[in-house]
C-alpha cells in the first residue's frame, strides 16, 4: 500500500543557496515514515506504551534537483519488505507544479525498533501488530557504496551533543547527525545530480563528545564520525551522479 504526502518548503527550511537543506529534506522523510506507521497501526504512537521505538539505520536518496522555497513536493512511500529485524521503507519525490508531477528523487530507508530499556535491537516482525503487513513494490536504485574508514582526514571538527541535538528517545537525532557534519563542510549542490548514503551505527547522548572527520574530492565528500573511545557513530556520502538511478 502506498501513501503520500504533501510539503511545501519554507522560507526558514533553505539554506544561504536558496536550496532545500538536505537534513530538513531527510526530516520529511523520517516524519512521512511515522506518519503512515502511526496510521496503520505500528507506528511510535503504539510501540511506545511498550518500551519500544522504531530508529532508522540506513537512508540512501538521490536528487535529480534541489527545491527552493514554496515549492510544493509529493512523497510517495511504501513498505518494501519486513525481515530480520529490518524494515525496508522505499519513496519517490515529486516536485509539484500545478498538479503536474516531475520525478525529481528516490530513497531507500532501513529501519528496526529499538527496546528502550536494554537499549537493544528487537525482532517486531513477531509482535501481532505487525501480522498484516504485506510487502510491496522493490525500489530498483544502485547500491550504496561501502564507506571505507577515513585514515588520513582533510578535517577534523570536534562537536557536544546537546539540547537541540536530543530527541524524545534520549539519544541524538538522526537528522542532526547530517546537519553537524555539513556544518563541518558541506559540498555544494548548485543544480547537480546528488546521492547521499548515511549509516546510522552507535547511539550518542546529550554531552557525548564527537568528532566528524572529512576527506573530500572534486565529486564527492565523505564523513565519519567518532565518539570519545575512537568508535564510529555514523558513516556519510555525498557524491555528484549523472542521473538518478531507479530503473
Amino acid at each position: 500500500m502506498k501513501h503520500t504526502f504533501t510539503y511545501q518548503v519554507q522560507y526558514q527550511e533553505v539554506d544561504g543557496d536558496r536550496k532545500l537543506r538536505l537534513y530538513t529534506l531527510e526530516n520529511y522523510l523520517l516524519n512521512v515514515a511515522g506518519l503512515v506507521s502511526d496510521q496503520l497501526g505500528y507506528g511510535i504512537k503504539q510501540l511506545l506504551p511498550y518500551g519500544y521505538t522504531w530508529i532508522i539505520t540506513r537512508l540512501s536518496l538521490e536528487m535529480s534537483y534541489i527545491p527552493t522555497h514554496q515549492e510544493t513536493l509529493q512523497i510517495e512511500t511504501w513498505i518494501e519488505q519486513n525481515a530480520h529485524c529490518l524494515s525496508t521503507r522505499d519513496y519517490r519525490i515529486y516536485l509539484d507544479n500545478e498538479g503536474e508531477l516531475q520525478l525529481i528523487g528516490i530513497a531507500k530507508s532501513v529501519w528496526t525498533v529499538l527496546d528502550l530499556k536494554k537499549r537493544e535491537i528487537v525482532n517486531f516482525t513477531s509482535m501481532p501488530m505487525f501480522d498484516n503487513i504485506v510487502d510491496g513494490e522493490v525500489l530498483t536504485m544502485a547500491h550504496a557504496q561501502r564507506l571505507r574508514p577515513i585514515t588520513e582526514p582533510d578535517l577534523v571538527v570536534p562537536h557536544t551533543i546537546q539540547y537541540s541535538d536530543v530527541d524524545y528517545n534520549g539519544h541524538c537525532n538522526s537528522c542532526k547527525y547530517l546537519e553537524i557534519m555539513l556544518d563541518a563542510k558541506r559540498i555544494s549542490v548548485d543544480n547537480s545530480c546528488i546521492r547521499l548514503d548515511i549509516n546510522y551505527i552507535k547511539e550518542v547522548h546529550n554531552s557525548d563528545k564527537i568528532k566528524t572527520l572529512i576527506e573530500e574530492n572534486s565529486q564527492s565528500i565523505h564523513y565519519q564520525q567518532k565518539d570519545e573511545n575512537d568508535v564510529t557513530c555514523c558513516s556519510a556520502q555525498i557524491q555528484r551522479i549523472e542521473e538518478l538511478s531507479c530503473r
